[in-house]
């Protein structure tokens, strides 16, 4: 049976994992841009090229807190 990939983490690895990238700062910039446009959200994308260390600091915090990344422009 297929599994699911859950639509809140990296690539749908799991929770632990996703932290950890998600607490390096480049890691987290380059990933947030290629999950964006993976999920074919080119604007969300190009936002995190230009502002990605500030939408890095709500990513981080929305891990910790709702153990999922930040869906820019509600996605």
């Amino acid at each position: 049976m297929a599994k699911k990939v859950a639509k809140n983490d990296y690539f749908g690895l799991p929770y632990i994992v996703s932290l950890i990238l998600a607490i390096i700062p480049f890691t987290a910039w380059l990933l947030g841009i290629v999950v964006r446009i993976m999920e074919g959200d080119i604007v969300a994308g190009i936002i995190r090229i230009f502002l990605g260390w500030l939408v890095w600091i709500v990513d981080l915090i929305m891990m910790i807190t709702k153990k999922s990344i930040w869906r820019l422009l509600g996605c």
